[in-house]
């Protein structure tokens, strides 16, 4: 099982998250030393925050030029959603036939302690058991090539991925998909457990989708808030004075 997340996991999440609410704009350079005020450490984690978020895609890191907010299209997310779900499909189809009786009943057993998370609205300790979730399928694969893939493909959506826990009700939405799959492994129904899982990965990048649009929006309102007030305050001095 996961342990606790270190201080750069941490970091690299809250920068993560800045990123995709917006604070962070497409072509924000990612200084050190500000970030490292900004969240109150020291630049190594910092440092290494960025290198975990290099391998993401949300930034790109360059020697000399350090980190830049990364611009990436809406056709390329759908690209690695897509492929996400092929082959988190594949290793709940290959668990279903390759499992040993006691990764099967590793399974069962997170799967029922994530049940009691959700039912106790428990965010954090959710998201930490969910990447144990998906990664006991990947395990359980029995494929090295298909593992590697999937921990990869993991990594680069992992801050997309994660958002869509903020959604109400989420957290008892995904351990119902979560059910659909393990009770077609345990039933050694590969078919089933296939179709459950894309039906799971859809259902996240929807929730993705929808809370992305709503940040957007929120932005946007935000922005025409701002440039309303400044608009106000700039009237006086563009009124005409009255003669003297």
């Amino acid at each position: 099982m996961s342990a606790s997340p270190t201080r750069a996991e941490s970091l690299s999440d809250a920068i993560a998250d800045a990123i995709l609410s917006g604070e962070f704009a497409p072509g924000t350079h990612l200084d050190e030393q500000i970030l490292a005020r900004r969240f109150g450490v020291s630049r190594t984690p910092v440092r290494d925050a960025l290198r975990l978020l290099n391998g993401t895609g949300l930034i790109d890191l360059r020697p000399r030029f350090g980190a830049t907010v990364r611009t990436i299209t809406p056709d390329q997310l759908d690209m690695l959603f897509i492929a996400m779900g092929e082959i988190e499909a594949t290793c709940a189809r290959l668990s279903t036939l390759s499992m040993t009786p006691t990764e099967r009943g590793q399974l069962r057993t997170l799967h029922e302690r994530m049940g009691g998370l959700a039912a106790a609205g428990d965010h954090d300790g959710y998201v930490l058991a969910n990447g144990d979730f998906h990664g006991l399928l990947y395990v359980g694969a029995h494929n090295s090539v298909i593992e590697e893939i999937a921990r990869n493909l993991r990594r680069r959506l992992t801050p997309y991925r994660r958002i869509q826990f903020q959604a109400p009700g989420r957290l008892a939405r995904s351990h119902a998909e979560h059910d659909v799959v393990v009770r077609a492994i345990l039933a050694r129904d590969a078919a089933a457990a296939n179709s459950a899982m894309l039906v799971h990965m859809s259902v996240v990048e929807d929730a993705f989708e929808t809370l992305d649009a709503a940040s957007a929006a929120a932005r946007e309102a935000a922005g025409a808030r701002v440039r309303e007030r400044r608009t106000r305050k700039a009237a006086p001095a563009n009124r005409a004075r009255p003669p003297r």
